[in-house]
């Protein structure tokens, strides 16, 4: 067990950070659009409770991620991270999980984030 305490990414605010930013997105991403495909059917209050529920565990992970990338980042530099990880996730959850057809938009808005990332961060380079 200490070994895994002493794991990079649990020593390393940036890391670990992204990491929970990251798996925190994956939930946002179910909770936000899953139940347009698999709840069509069911009233929008049931599909709302079910999205609540699977949101919790978004924010069991963005809360700490946010508090503990507070301590190195900048709030600007914490939500274009933010906003660089939602494309990174919803791309492929749109077309893989949705059956969205991949759009060349998706690149140039990547690249916007890319170049706001470069603002934002340009000071720690």
């Amino acid at each position: 067990m200490s070994n895994l305490l002493n794991h990079p990414w649990l020593n390393n605010p940036y890391l670990l950070t992204i990491g929970l930013l990251t798996a925190s997105n994956v939930f946002m991403s179910f909770a936000w659009y899953a139940h347009l495909k698999d709840m069509s059917q069911k009233p929008w209050i049931v599909a709302a409770l079910i999205s609540w529920g699977i949101a919790l565990f978004e924010y069991l992970l963005q809360v700490p991620a946010n508090r503990i990338g507070y301590t190195t980042m900048s709030l600007g530099q914490l939500k274009i991270l933010q906003e660089i990880i939602s494309l990174s996730v919803f791309v492929p959850f749109a077309v893989l999980y949705m059956k969205e057809p991949f759009k060349l938009d998706y690149l140039w808005a990547g690249l916007c984030i890319l170049a706001a990332a470069y603002f934002i961060f340009r000071d720690k380079l």
